[in-house]
């Protein structure tokens, strides 16, 4: 596998107070710090969790430092969106109580009836069932194109597509998309680009400085990294967009709460120590199972062989914790090697620090069946956590025997 550094390790940006000396630190002092300051009146060093539903005012519409209500704002979460803008070298930054729940507010933001969007051909499972149950139903068009081939992504936009949806990595088959030619194409037809940019995380991966018009995650998965709060994060440097996210934000209200924001906020300062670990151990467990008689195919875009390897190279600092296998002996064989598995957790979701395995045609992605983006249904997907590499090798090589 090959060792990379791209423009990740040298983008700077603010949070979403705007400009500040925060500029010029790198990841992991912003991520340590960015948003907040010790607090003046007791010297905490780490953001209050203000348990708060409402707040008084000093006459009407005299509100102490913004607040009123705490589905507009609360004194935990602002930290924290400041705090995402801050490590996706962004300028605005807004959370929510769930990555779907941030999904939902982007489309409702950017499309109307008779728009078009264009999304992966092997799209999350939850995004795709939203667009296609939901959304369809309120006269939103969509096309699917495979997010590795630009000129077919280009194919795919119509006079009425308003977005261009990427994953990269997608989930589960691990493709790359080119950011900055995808976002060249997409604005090219006056599109907005949207990255969902959760199996990357802000560490591996800056999409703003690429070109992108929006960055989108499950904070559920590697931002928070211990697998105890779920949200989601929408980050742009776009003022409008912003101003359109704040609005659906607070008149939809699906925010996290006080003690959301105060565990993610915790898991963000150790992002980068654990993407290094992640990345660590999924590199070794690649090279075990891609030598394994049981597995016939390894998905990691770190393999030179990975049809999108240089484009992963060129745009990503490392190549993160994701794993997919494909099983030679059927849809069977990869049922077992799940419930086979000891320290690895049969379980979706994925980023934590313990390891995960699933069978996404039956778990993540089981409303894909019979649709464009149905997934192989001897694909396992690995979330390769923080544990002891050579105990992570010995459990998957007991559950393939």
């Amino acid at each position: 596998m090959s060792e990379q550094r791209s423009k990740a390790d040298s983008t700077s940006g603010s949070g979403a107070s705007g400009t500040t000396q925060g500029d010029k630190q790198g990841f992991s002092t912003k991520a340590v710090h960015a948003g907040y300051e010790p607090d003046p009146l007791t010297g905490a060093v780490n953001v209050p969790i203000y348990a708060s539903s409402t707040f008084a005012q000093d006459g009407v519409g005299g509100m102490r430092s913004g607040f009123e209500y705490a589905r507009t704002g609360n004194p935990t979460r602002r930290p924290l969106e400041a705090n995402l803008a801050a490590i996706e070298s962004g300028t605005y930054g807004r959370a929510f109580s769930s990555g779907m729940a941030a999904t939902d507010c982007l489309l409702r933001a950017t499309l109307r009836p008779g728009d078009h969007l264009v999304i992966p051909n092997d799209a999350y499972g939850g995004t795709f069932r939203l667009i296609d149950k939901v959304f369809t139903q309120w006269g939103i068009e969509y096309s699917v194109a495979a997010v590795s081939d630009v000129d077919a992504v280009r194919q795919a936009i119509r006079p009425n597509t308003k977005l261009v949806w990427v994953e990269t990595p997608t989930n589960p088959l691990l493709n790359i998309g080119d950011i900055e030619a995808l976002a060249e194409v997409a604005h090219g037809s006056n599109a907005k680009l949207v990255v969902d940019n959760t199996f990357a995380s802000p560490y591996l991966q800056q999409p703003l400085a690429l070109g992108a018009d929006v960055v989108l995650h499950s904070t559920t998965k590697y931002i928070g990294g211990h697998s105890d709060v779920v949200g989601g994060a929408l980050i742009t440097d776009d003022e409008e967009l912003d101003a359109a996210f704040a609005f659906l934000q607070n008149g939809a209200g699906g925010v996290p709460g006080p003690f959301d924001a105060f565990l993610t906020l915790r898991g963000i300062k150790t992002l980068a120590l654990r993407m290094e670990r992640h990345s660590d151990n999924a590199e070794k467990l690649v090279e075990m199972l891609n030598s394994h008689p049981a597995i016939s195919q390894v998905i990691y875009p770190g393999l030179p062989e990975h049809p999108s390897h240089h484009v992963a190279a060129k745009q990503m600092r490392r190549f993160g914790g994701m794993i997919s296998v494909l099983l030679g002996g059927g849809q069977q064989a990869a049922l077992d090697f799940c419930a086979r598995t000891e320290i690895f957790t049969l379980a979706e979701s994925l980023g934590g620090v313990e390891s995960l395995i699933e069978h996404p045609g039956a778990m993540t992605h089981a409303s894909t069946a019979g649709s464009l983006l149905e997934v192989p249904d001897n694909l396992v997907r690995l979330s390769v956590g923080i544990e002891d590499a050579a105990d992570l090798i010995g459990d998957l090589e007991q559950a393939l025997g």
